[in-house]
């Protein structure tokens, strides 16, 4: 007989709670067991110098991470990251040193353009039912080529960067020792976070990931979010564009960027992202993007060949999808 009292709940374990971030626990880690490790052969890996060295390239690369990690979880890809950086960086000098357009109205221009790329990437796919692998792969060559036409295939730099020298150096400074680029992707991250935990259209990001034409038939118009999603992508990396020209000095159009696309897609691969998507977090992308930053630092610092960078960024992305596979798969 019942005694109409409410069946007290047990609370959650501590497992219980944090299953939920087991992909970036994973993750965090295997990052910490890479640092400890450098820290324990190397003294210089904990100098000043050494780690805002490191925290410039994350804040780079975390940037056009960000955007790249959205389309990712919609089951998407973009290739074309890498020679977009190519292209704007050019188009960035050319604003700046040959036409003399003022900073403030330059960078909107190549924001601009970044953005009206990634709307042509996702018309096509959206629009034209193209793949994304297509369209962005076609975008890399079309990127690539373009900047090398337009600069004759000749470096160009930003000589002695009249007009806009304050706001290079802003850029390329430091705020309480930590580098401008970094702080940037710090709020591009949070804000990214907040809108893909905190909102319906990210929510709708993960529903689209999941089964696109499941979350087509529950009214989610799939085509709109799939397309802003390609344009924020382009946009954060029009954001890095202008940031790595300034950090580089210069822009060689044939290699400018080069394999950027796969640092940010090996970035939320190891984070967690799956490429099939519906899977994924803003926390996991961020240290996927440390942790893949950091293997160039482990090279340069144990004195090994640099040919090897690429062979240990494949052996961590290894280790760390094979963390993340047993930590998730589920238990029969």
């Amino acid at each position: 007989m019942s005694s109409g009292l409410p069946t007290p709940t047990r609370a959650p374990t501590l497992a219980a709670r944090l299953a939920p971030w087991r992909r970036e626990l994973a993750v965090l880690a295997l990052l910490l067991a890479v640092s400890i490790s450098l820290a324990l052969v190397n003294e210089q890996f904990l100098t000043a110098q050494n780690l805002q060295n490191l925290m410039r390239r994350v804040g780079i690369s975390g940037i056009f991470a960000v955007g790249l990690g959205l389309v990712i979880i919609t089951g998407g890809i973009d290739l074309s990251v890498g020679s977009l950086l190519a292209l704007l960086g050019i188009l960035q000098c050319f604003l700046l040193v040959d036409w003399h357009v003022p900073w403030y109205l330059a960078f909107p221009i190549i924001l601009g353009m970044g953005a009206f790329l990634g709307l042509c990437h996702g018309l096509l796919i959206t629009c034209l039912r193209l793949w994304p692998f297509i369209v962005t792969l076609c975008g890399l060559l079309i990127y690539r080529g373009t900047a090398q036409f337009i600069a004759g295939n000749e470096s160009k730099g930003f000589g002695s960067a009249e007009g806009f020298s304050a706001v290079r150096d802003f850029l390329n400074g430091y705020v309480i020792g930590v580098p401008v680029s970094f702080w940037i992707m710090l709020m591009v991250a949070g804000a990214g976070g907040v809108l893909l935990h905190g909102t319906v259209f990210g929510r709708h990001l993960y529903a689209i990931g999941h089964n696109e034409e499941a979350a087509r038939h529950s009214g989610i118009r799939t085509s709109l979010v799939i397309t802003i999603a390609y344009v924020l992508c382009s946009l954060t990396a029009s954001l890095t564009s202008i940031l790595f020209a300034f950090d580089s000095g210069g822009i060689t159009p044939s290699n400018h960027g080069s394999f950027y696309e796969l640092y940010g897609i090996a970035a939320a691969v190891v984070a967690g992202c799956s490429l099939r998507g519906g899977q994924g977090s803003m926390v996991g992308i961020v240290l996927g993007v440390i942790l893949i930053q950091l293997i160039p630092n482990l090279v340069n610092l144990l004195g090994w060949d640099t040919s090897l960078t690429f062979a240990v960024m494949g052996l961590v992305i290894l280790i760390g999808a094979i963390a993340d596979s047993l930590l998730v798969r589920p238990r029969h």
